[in-house]
């Protein structure tokens, strides 16, 4: 599993023109499922990203949680970040999981999440969504559990 993190002051999501979620000081979470991920990879990265400490203190370090904060999670489902640019100019994405491997992994993801007590929102799987956010710092962190879990 990959997710995008960004630490966020607010994010709104909208599908056909439609506000579908809306959080305030949070995190943004872009993740994307390959056809190799499992539930543990995903109650791995759902633990890392409730625990990861990238709001500031009061001594301006990044020493606190979202839980510490009062913050929220917005989780998008976003298969292009297993994308392959290393042939001409148009990527593929052979290795994003299929619909019926990715979806009970996202949703495992999210009750990962709720498990944990970390208030969140979603998009919606494979809608055309638009995500308007301010990039707070700005603070944006990648994690891939292939690299993480070895």
């Amino acid at each position: 599993m990959r997710a995008v993190i960004t630490r966020t002051t607010g994010a709104t999501l909208t599908i056909d023109g439609q506000e579908h979620a809306r959080i305030g000081q949070g995190l943004l979470v872009l993740l994307g499922i390959t056809q190799s991920d499992t539930p543990k990879q995903a109650t791995y990265l759902a633990e890392k990203c409730a625990g990861l400490r990238i709001f500031e203190d009061e001594n301006g370090k990044l020493n606190r949680s979202l839980a510490d904060v009062g913050g929220q999670m917005l989780v998008v489902s976003n298969f292009t970040l297993y994308a392959n640019c290393s042939h001409g100019r148009r990527p593929d994405f052979l290795a994003a999981a299929k619909p019926d491997q990715a979806i009970p992994l996202y949703e495992f993801f999210q009750q990962e999440l709720g498990r944990l007590g970390v208030p969140f929102q979603t998009g919606v799987f494979g809608a055309d969504m638009k995500i308007d956010h301010v990039n707070d710092g700005p603070v944006t962190i990648i994690m891939d559990t292939d690299q993480m879990m070895k």
